[in-house]
């Protein structure tokens, strides 16, 4: 679990990161969004022990960061938007000496080491860290953010360099952390990403804290707005009805409908459709409507 207790930090008399207060429990990968200078950074820093803050507290499964910067470093990984590593080292060199640092013992590094870069497919590279391409290096960084089986893991832009593939396998890597009731954290600017992999989000701006919940939340409070819902299906598509439903462009022949709603009615879609038996092909949430809202919430900060 992480938790933010009306932690802020200040520079000069101008806040980084104003007041945030709430919580993150284990089992949830949040997203954490926000425009260049929001705070994201800064935040990260607190969490991870790296600066301390000038109020409040920032605590990983109930221990402080600030009194306690050592233990907490056991029990969270980390990987900066900007990794580093021994280039004249292989991968597994690396990660050992990494390991070392965590005090794992040489039986525990190799098989937990063997593991990881079997999970990144890095197995059997032999060539040095210097030769790496940004993706190989981005798979090696979550593989060290992993080292430690830690109960907090904490990535900053983690799709950032990878190839399709890699993205693919990030994903699947970190729905089962959640799956196994680690807390995740992850700050991106990668909209698409956040949104098809995070079970929560919280959107900062100038420092505060502006919006928190899921998607469906998130759009539902912004009253008056619209999201578009693509529908594609296997079977005739039938006509929707919900009270959120502002208009829906149907096209028989393609079995398409693009549906224009004041919230994220997906679930209520899909339940009509599996009652009429009908075999969906697409349902999403049109991403530049996801852009639009989120800009909105980015500009509360302004106001």
């Amino acid at each position: 679990m992480i938790t933010f207790d009306h932690l802020s930090k200040e520079y000069n008399g101008v806040y980084a990161v104003n007041d945030l207060n709430f919580e993150i429990p284990g089992g949830e990968i949040f997203g954490l969004l926000g425009p260049n200078g929001a705070g994201k950074s800064t935040a990260i820093l607190m969490l991870t022990g790296l600066i301390e803050p000038t109020a409040g507290r920032c605590l990983i499964d109930g221990v402080e960061v600030a009194k306690n910067p050592i233990e907490v470093k056991h029990r969270i990984g980390y990987m900066p938007e900007d990794v580093g590593f021994y280039t004249n080292l292989s991968a597994s060199e690396n990660l050992d000496f990494f390991a070392r640092l965590y005090g794992l013992d040489t039986s525990t590094r190799k098989s937990r080491i063997d593991e990881l870069l079997s999970m990144m497919n890095l197995d059997g590279v032999e060539k040095l860290v210097g030769g790496y391409s940004k993706g190989m290096r981005q798979r090696l960084g979550i593989a060290k953010a992993l080292l430690n089986d830690p109960a907090v893991i904490i990535l900053d832009e983690p799709t950032a360099n990878l190839d399709p593939q890699g993205v693919a396998d990030y994903r699947r890597i970190i729905k089962k952390m959640a799956a196994d009731g680690k807390t995740v954290l992850v700050s991106s600017h990668i909209l698409s990403e956040v949104s098809l992999v995070c079970t929560s989000i919280g959107v900062l701006s100038q420092g505060k804290l502006v919006a928190e919940g899921t998607w469906k939340e998130l759009t539902r409070v912004l009253q008056g707005e619209q999201v578009k819902i693509l529908v594609e299906t296997r079977g005739s598509m039938p006509e929707f009805n919900h009270p959120d439903l502002i208009s829906a462009e149907y096209s028989n022949e393609n079995h398409e409908a693009v549906i224009t709603a004041r919230s994220d009615i997906r679930d209520d879609i899909a339940d009509t459709l599996r009652e009429q038996n009908v075999m969906i092909r697409q349902l999403t949430l049109d991403r530049s409507t996801l852009e639009q809202a989120i800009l909105l919430y980015y500009n509360t900060g302004d106001k």
